[in-house]
């Protein structure tokens, strides 16, 4: 879609995309370039990481960038906050002061909300469309249905934290409360799976709601055979940074380790986490590797046999999937975990209700060549023609633009 005048987005985000070290970040970077090469011209809030690409004032292409310096708020702090942990920490002085300069001397035909992250600013904007000042249509873009997701974890915590069970219970209300204000003032819903569609349109069953799921930009493996040279060796990959994602790594860890090293199997683990928190699981492991945060992925895939997706807790579409389609490694997964991929159990992808189950799963499988040769064949014929980012920045700006 390319007009005369581009329609002028300001897209408010967590923090700069790129490097992208998590789904979050991918999803967040690829979208916003996606939308800009269909033709919005876009205006991106976020704080700057230490690695950041891009600098304030930064031009690419359609794209500008404020990035801001991040500071530090302590998470513990937002126990005493109306926001949620994943917003509060984005609510600095520092934060709102650009979104406030910006508001007095630009003007947007949208406002995107990237992320639950991104809710801060919605005090800031509301007393301006109260006042009826041409104030530019929202778009919320949930990476997750929030309320569900952070519910779930808080079931799921079985720490011996009292503390973080309460405060985890007390930031799922709290990501509800903010989610709900967030769809409520949102002129667009966009979801990142049809499953995540569906729990806000119970909610919400007047707002306009579309499926975005992400694209695949990277590596597309024509043709692998798993071998009997191939080594037995199962690949995780993730970003260990979020409680949850900790949470399904440890409970699988518990379950799979001793028994993978039992039958000979290697585990390999890929992506960081908090300082020393992957330090700290590799001392006790006797199966796993922990290869930590890499600048490429596909490298250490190649002479894996199985991919595994352990997730218990979690919700949205998890990218890593298609790091592993693409590059033709066979999935084994927990149920539910792979929303929003059109990938079908058993022909597809083989699924477990429980961890033990999926670590038998792992032990029966790894020798099973016909099985896993016709995983990933299938795997990537259903996934070859879905994840088109440039379809998707076509679709957003489509309906975003849609009168």
């Amino acid at each position: 879609m390319r007009d005369a005048v581009p329609p002028h987005y300001l897209w408010l985000t967590w923090i700069d995309p790129s490097p992208e070290h998590d789904g979050q970040r991918l999803y967040s970077g690829k979208l916003i370039e996606a939308v800009a090469e269909a033709g919005a011209k876009i205006e991106v809030l976020c704080f700057a990481s230490e690695e950041s690409a891009h600098r304030a004032q930064d031009r690419d292409g359609n794209v500008t960038w404020w990035t801001v310096s991040r500071g530090r708020r302590p998470a513990w702090a937002s126990v005493f906050s109306s926001l949620p942990n994943v917003a509060y920490r984005s609510a600095t002085a520092e934060m709102a002061a650009s979104l406030h300069h910006g508001l007095a001397n630009g003007h947007w035909d949208k406002i995107v909300f990237d992320g639950l992250a991104t809710g801060w600013a919605l005090p800031i904007l509301e007393p301006v469309r109260t006042a009826g000042a041409g104030y530019p249509e929202i778009i919320y873009v949930a990476h997750n249905h929030e309320e569900s997701t952070r519910a779930l974890v808080a079931r799921n915590y079985e720490g011996g934290n009292p503390f973080m069970r309460l405060a985890l219970a007390q930031d799922a209300q709290k990501a509800r409360r903010l989610e709900r204000r967030l769809v409520d003032a949102a002129d667009v819903v966009t979801a990142i799976s049809e499953e995540d569609a569906e729990k806000f349109r119970s909610n919400a069953p007047d707002k306009r709601i579309i499926v975005l799921p992400p694209g695949y930009a990277g590596a597309r493996v024509r043709h692998r055979e798993i071998t009997d040279d191939t080594p037995r060796l199962a690949v995780l990959v993730g970003s260990f940074d979020w409680v949850a994602k900790q949470m399904n790594l440890e409970e699988f860890l518990a379950h799979a380790d001793a028994a993978l090293a039992a039958e000979g199997i290697r585990l390999r683990i890929i992506g960081g986490g908090p300082p020393g928190y992957v330090e700290n699981l590799a001392r006790h492991a006797m199966a796993t590797e922990f290869l930590g945060r890499v600048t490429r992925v596909e490298p250490h895939l190649h002479d894996a046999r199985i991919a595994v997706v352990p997730e218990r807790t979690g919700g949205g579409f998890k990218l890593k999937i298609l790091d592993y389609v693409f590059n033709r490694i066979p999935i084994l997964a927990m149920e539910g975990s792979i929303a929003g991929a059109p990938l079908r159990p058993p022909a597809d992808v083989l699924t477990y209700r429980s961890f033990d189950d999926l670590v038998s799963g792992i032990i029966h499988a790894v020798d099973d060549l016909p099985l896993l040769n016709s995983l990933q064949n299938r795997a990537f014929d259903a996934c070859v023609d879905g994840f088109d980012w440039r379809q998707r920045g076509e679709r957003f700006l489509a309906y975003a633009e849609a009168k």
